[in-house]
């Protein structure tokens, strides 16, 4: 993905390892620099890839032809085409508003296919974890601090039973297949692992 400030979307489950955000095409298929945007102050500025900001107007990004939804990943999804006839005087917020929310639609169906890909876990401990996130909830409807307290007992949980499994996959397992059966990059992988494992990622 481009570099420049913009709105982007992540899961719990896979944070930054799977960062969406909507991408823009220009008419030649190509994808545009960020637009730089100078201080009012003359003092510094700030690069911007919001898919808003392409409208063709002065001192604002090239004309987007396209929308599409984009992954930190590399996946990218369909075209979002744009028709700047039926526009007429709508800012491109307002008319390729539609696009974009299609594009976090396509963007959440990737992040679906994702997760099916990843390794699967036993339905006994899927209920279970479900049945855990009810109970925290009802918990903390009653009283915030045993939800916190019982938050803070399956942090300790998951240090003590994912140590052993964690250095278990290190050995066993190349880092590819570990980030693929996790559903994470292999920087993410070997982060996670290395926290639950308690040696440093940088090894």
């Amino acid at each position: 993905m481009e570099d420049g400030e913009r709105e982007t979307w992540t899961t719990d489950e896979f944070g930054s390892c799977h960062t969406g955000a909507v991408g823009v095409v220009l008419d030649d298929g190509t994808v545009p620099q960020p637009v730089y945007f100078e201080a009012s102050s003359g003092g510094g500025g700030q690069a911007v890839s919001q898919w808003n900001v392409y409208d063709g107007r002065p001192r604002r990004g090239r004309r987007a032809a396209a929308l599409r939804a984009v992954c930190s990943c590399g996946w990218i999804g369909p075209e979002q085409r744009l028709d700047w006839d039926e526009t007429g005087d709508q800012d491109l917020q307002t008319a390729g508003a539609g696009a974009a929310d299609t594009c976090m639609r396509d963007w959440d169906e990737h992040t679906v296919e994702v997760e099916r890909s990843a390794i699967p876990l036993p339905e006994a401990v899927t209920v279970l974890l479900a049945q855990l996130e009810v109970e925290v909830e009802k918990l903390a409807k009653s009283s915030p601090l045993a939800a916190i307290r019982a938050a803070r007992r399956l942090e300790v949980l998951a240090a003590q039973t994912a140590y052993w499994p964690a250095r278990d996959a290190r050995r066993d397992a190349e880092l590819d297949q570990a980030a693929a059966a996790l559903g994470l990059d292999e920087s993410g992988a070997r982060a996670l692992l290395a926290r639950f494992g308690r040696w440093s990622p940088y090894h």
